[in-house]
């Protein structure tokens, strides 16, 4: 077989050969369609999932908001209770100073005497349900003067005492717990 035959016979088989279909590239290959509707629900699921996140965190906001209005509330509550308490604590503490100054100068004769044994039961009673309470008297003859706990009617020279002790008290102070109920009213020495 000479050259040209066998260009021949390899062009003719080369034409029976089926010639495949030039590739196309990845890019235009056509996408199945099931992978399209899985691509579409993982972006829809994307989308739920924020939509989900959004409502936690509001509902979490809505449920520390509505902890600290309770807690404001009770603390209002409380501290209105405890203000009207004082109030009423005070009104009380005015009855047993004029008990006080009613023992001061009792008689102790006759009649009177015995009303004053009346007026003493009724102080020591009133001063137990004080006490009951929680309120204490203030200690304030002889100590040292302390702006929170007393009020300085007047100072005085006084040899018996150093400057800033307190000569007398006026008007006894009280004290509920730490707060002040009433200041001590006194007298001081310069």
């Amino acid at each position: 077989m000479d050259r040209e035959t066998r260009k021949k016979k390899s062009q003719q088989v080369a034409a029976e050969e089926p010639q495949a279909a030039p590739e196309a590239p990845e890019s235009e290959a056509p996408i199945p369609e099931a992978v399209v509707e899985i691509n579409q629900l993982k972006d829809q699921l994307e989308v739920e999932r924020k939509k989900s996140q959004e409502n936690l965190d509001g509902w979490q906001r809505e449920r520390a908001d509505f902890s600290n209005y309770k807690k404001r509330i009770e603390r209002d509550q409380v501290l209105l209770t405890s203000n009207l308490k004082f109030e009423l604590i005070k009104k009380y503490l005015a009855v047993q100073d004029d008990l006080e100054r009613a023992l001061k100068n009792r008689p102790t004769e006759g009649e009177g005497a015995k009303w004053s044994e009346g007026i003493e039961l009724v102080s020591r009673k009133l001063k137990t349900i004080l006490e009951a309470e929680g309120i204490k008297a203030i200690e304030a003859e002889g100590q040292m003067f302390d702006p929170t706990l007393h009020e300085a009617i007047t100072s005085e020279e006084s040899p018996d005492h150093e400057s800033g002790q307190v000569i007398e008290v006026l008007q006894q102070g009280y004290m509920l717990g730490d707060r002040v109920l009433r200041p001590a009213l006194v007298r001081v020495a310069r």
